[in-house]
């Protein structure tokens, strides 16, 4: 006597077991890019992390509620809101910091101001720079490699300072530190912050040969 077997048997069985499901790679890309995110907090560019992650994360949120072949919902969402959590709270660091950097008594200026007009590329000093003379002043800058610890050379940025070209005259700034300041050595390359009394006084360094501007420095790190 043959056996008989419900229809229902396969029926059954789990879709899964006939279709398996595979893990969306934009999802975990999303993910990966959502804990990277938390880069933000170091600069302002670095929101190109969170804004790929949270395109990455949308796109493959709806690629895998649209086809039953996908997988990898969380980390999808988990993706889209790590971005979302780190962008906001880096911007928002590195906007306090910016607000409370500059100390009290002093203007922020940058490297901008220090530049002849473009019509008038051979005016030195530019008369954008003649009105800082005497004022107290905050600016960022790289300290151009040095051994002396007093006295050193601000450069605009990093690839003028660390990698051995010569910065344009108006992209330094010869700093002159006072007591009880102290240039650390060795140097660290990262962007410095200082303030003090800024001067158009042309001065012939030993390293970087003639220097347009000054700045004797009070506040130093």
């Amino acid at each position: 006597m043959s056996a008989t077997y419900p229809a229902a048997t396969y029926e059954s069985l789990p879709e899964e077991e006939f279709f398996p499901r595979v893990l969306s790679i934009r999802a975990v890309l999303s993910f990966v890019l959502g804990w990277l995110s938390s880069l933000c907090f170091f600069g302002w560019v670095m929101a190109i992390i969170p804004a790929t992650g949270i395109v990455l994360g949308l796109v493959a949120w709806r690629q895998i509620r649209r086809r039953e072949d996908l997988a990898g919902l969380p980390f999808a969402v988990g993706g889209v809101i790590l971005s979302l959590v780190f962008w906001a709270a880096g911007w928002g660091y590195l906007a306090w910091v910016y607000v409370t950097e500059v100390p009290e008594g002093y203007m922020r200026i940058s490297y901008a101001l220090l530049q002849p007009d473009p019509n008038h590329p051979d005016q030195l000093p530019p008369p954008s720079a003649l009105a800082l003379d005497g004022k107290r002043v905050f600016i960022k800058g790289y300290v151009y490699p040095t051994s002396r610890t007093k006295e050193f050379v601000l450069c605009r940025d990093s690839g003028q300072c660390c990698f051995g070209g010569q910065p344009k005259l108006t992209d330094m700034i010869y700093v002159k530190l006072k007591d009880p300041l102290r240039l650390e050595q060795p140097i660290s390359p990262r962007l410095r912050k200082l303030a003090g009394t800024f001067y158009v006084r042309p001065i012939r360094d030993q390293d970087r040969g003639m220097i347009l501007y000054q700045l004797v420095a009070d506040h130093f790190e």
